[in-house]
This record gives C-alpha cells, sequence and structure tokens, in this order.
C-alpha cells in the first residue's frame, strides 16, 4: 500500500525532495509543517517509503487504536498516547524516548490541520526534555517538493527558536493555502 501511495505522489503527481535526510541520527523529532490537510498524513507516508526511512514514527490519539484500525496504525509507526489533560502529554513522549535507544519521531507544530494563530508548545517541550535534535521539513504543495532541514538542537530561548521555526514554515504553502503558517503568528 505504502509504494502505491509513493509512486501516485512521485511519479505520477511529479513530487520530489529537496535536502539531505540525516540517516545518521539515533534520534530527533521532524517538525513537519504546513498541516492543513488529511493529505499530509499520505505524504508523509509516501515520503517515508520513498526515501527508505519507514522507522519514523507519529503519534495518535489511544481512542484510535481499536480493532482493526489498531494493528493498522502500529503497523504504520503510530504510537498511542493518551492527550486528554489529566495526563501529561509530553512526559508521555519523552519517556519513549528515553526507553528507545532510537527513536524518530514526527509532529506538527501546529497541531491541528486548521489554521492557527500560534505554534503549539508540545513539540519543544519533548525536544528539550529529551535533548534530541530538530529536523524541519516543509510540505510544499505550491512547487510538489517535501523540502529537509539540518539537524539543529533547540535553545533555551522558546521564542527565538519558534521565531526561527516560523520564519523557515511561512515561505511555504500547503495543500489549504490559506492555512499556511504566516510569518505574523505568535511565537
Amino acid at each position: 500500500m505504502q509504494q502505491l501511495i509513493a509512486w501516485w505522489f512521485f511519479t505520477v503527481k511529479g513530487w520530489k525532495t529537496k535536502g539531505r535526510f540525516p540517516f545518521e541520527l539515533k534520534k530527533a523529532v521532524y517538525i513537519v509543517a504546513p498541516h492543513t490537510h488529511s493529505t499530509d498524513f499520505f505524504l508523509g507516508l509516501a515520503v517515508r517509503k520513498k526515501m527508505h526511512f519507514e522507522f519514523i514514527r507519529f503519534l495518535g490519539k489511544k481512542e484510535l487504536f481499536i480493532p482493526p484500525f489498531s494493528w493498522i496504525l502500529h503497523y504504520l509507526g503510530c504510537y498511542p498516547v493518551d492527550r486528554s489533560k489529566n495526563n501529561n502529554f509530553v512526559e508521555q513522549v519523552v519517556k519513549i524516548f528515553n526507553e528507545k535507544e532510537t527513536f524518530h519521531l514526527a509532529l506538527s507544530p501546529e497541531g491541528t490541520r486548521k489554521k492557527v494563530y500560534k505554534l503549539r508548545s508540545g513539540f519543544y517541550h519533548i525536544t528539550k526534555k529529551a535533548n534530541v535534535p530538530v529536523v524541519m521539513v516543509a510540505l510544499d504543495f505550491f512547487n510538489r517538493t517535501v523540502v529537509f532541514t539540518e539537524p539543529f538542537f533547540l535553545t533555551d530561548d522558546e521564542h527565538a527558536d519558534k521565531r526561527k521555526i516560523i520564519d523557515f514554515f511561512k515561505d511555504f504553502k500547503g495543500f489549504v493555502p490559506e492555512y499556511s503558517i504566516t510569518g505574523d503568528i505568535e511565537c
């Protein structure tokens, strides 16, 4: 199935990649944006297959993990998390990083497919507490290109780090262009 999806995006639709994927990293957080449509998920699967990094995982609400979806989600690399307010989502994910020798996780800094006016902070705190580098991955639907940055570590200045992230992603348009990250959103 993933091979077919990769063929569709890269052969039929003409998508390409730009930048280098850091295969040498044992652990990392990949912040993928703009996240504006459910098509982003399928493009992500296609890129993973095409570039041979199926080891990248993603998160899903634990409520989704019911048969027959649970085995499909596990097969695709999804980790169930409890996103209720009573459970510390960040600590759950940091625990996964700490328990694994290698772990690669893709997250959306927007946290939703809708228009946002402020980036979420979960990805920032996960990355800092797990002490892992970040790789930014842009889904540029206008140019049909997936762009990878070099890995970098976040600093202790959350505002400056988020400004760097916004400044990178603001030039890329998602599937729904009006939901894309713009330079005027809050850090």
